[in-house]
């Protein structure tokens, strides 16, 4: 059923009291097509877990809200498994349901909000590990065709929190579900990040996935604001991948710049790092700002709106390109 001006509070992170034109849910393709039969000529959004967007002003069209469930195992053997799921699971609850199973992969990912569908669109990664590691293929509606076509890794195009769904087939399909292969081995991705510092703390040497879970979700815990208690979509930039020389400049001003192996030639930047020594973490505007512990998340305290959260990162995206010559890029999704 289409509904009318439905408010989207509680469908985006930030909590950003826009509203929807026109609003519904689909719990299959089968669904899905019938809503789009009703919406010709009209814009159209495929809504997720909300937590990688910034609403700015009313959304125009037909906002369909991504509910298709369910978890199976498509093919098993004594070393892997390839897992399925609905695009409309919650992100996190599935990453416990594989931990749960001792299927490893996926729990350097904990607690990323979102659902399973968005993973894959913006290939999510945290300490280490990225979706096109473990991705097997994905199941996507194509608008035009009605007809569900199957994509593998190659075809997805990953690149940095990117995939082709971001770029040159935006808005022509919709994600119904994504197929993960995990190993029933242990595979322990501990050296990124404070993995290791976290399970030291918690005295354990020899970490199960369960431990590297446990870890990963506090140090997320005592980094990132709850979005139940602060809005927010979690780290609101990419991290800048940029020619070695630009870093070896830069060096020479602030030696201590945190940089990362990349492709030939290029080194990623730490975006948290050039925000927080251009003196913006912990800035409060009344009702948004700057989070105090994390200089990646912009934060609604209550009452603000998306275009003044927009404003404020454009403000930083220009200061940091004055002191650092360095070009920020967004990474949530601007409505």
């Amino acid at each position: 059923m289409i509904e009318k001006n439905i408010p989207l509070k509680a469908f985006n992170t930030f909590g950003f009291n826009e509203t929807a034109e026109e609003f519904a849910r689909f719990n299959s393709s089968e669904e899905l097509t019938e809503l789009l039969q009703h919406n010709k000529n009209k814009p159209l959004f495929i809504l997720g877990g909300g937590s990688n967007i910034l609403l700015t002003k009313k959304v125009e069209g037909l906002v369909l809200k991504n509910d298709i469930k369910g978890i199976k195992i498509i093919e098993e053997n004594n070393d892997f498994v390839i897992v399925e799921s609905g695009a409309g699971e919650i992100w996190h609850n599935f990453v416990l349901h594989c931990i749960k199973q001792n299927w490893s992969g996926l729990e350097n990912l904990s607690l990323i909000p979102g659902s399973v569908g968005a993973s894959p669109m913006q290939n999510i990664g945290a300490y280490g590990v990225e979706i096109k590691d473990v991705f097997a293929y994905l199941l996507a509606y194509n608008i035009a065709s009605e007809e569900i076509e199957k994509f593998d890794a190659e075809q997805c195009k990953f690149g940095y929190r990117e995939s082709i769904f971001k770029q040159s087939l935006k808005g022509k399909y919709v994600i119904c579900h994504v197929a993960f292969k995990l190993s029933k081995q242990a595979i322990k991705n501990t050296t990124y990040g404070a993995i290791e510092d976290e399970l030291n703390k918690l005295g354990i040497s020899n970490p199960s996935i369960q431990d590297i879970s446990k870890a990963v979700i506090a140090i997320r815990q005592s980094k990132l604001p709850d979005p139940a208690l602060i809005g927010n979509a979690g780290s609101f930039f990419k991290n800048p991948i940029v020619p070695e020389t630009i870093v070896d400049t830069l060096k020479e001003i602030y030696p201590d710049i945190p940089n990362y192996p990349n492709v030939t030639g290029m080194r990623k930047l730490a975006a948290g790092w050039l925000i927080e020594k251009a003196g913006w973490k912990g800035k409060s505007y009344g009702n948004y700002g700057v989070h105090k512990n994390q200089a990646l998340v912009l934060v609604n305290y209550g009452g603000s709106t998306g275009k003044e959260v927009f404003d404020l990162s454009s403000e930083i995206i220009r200061d940091i390109k004055t002191k650092f010559n360095i070009e920020l890029e967004r990474e949530v999704n601007i409505m």
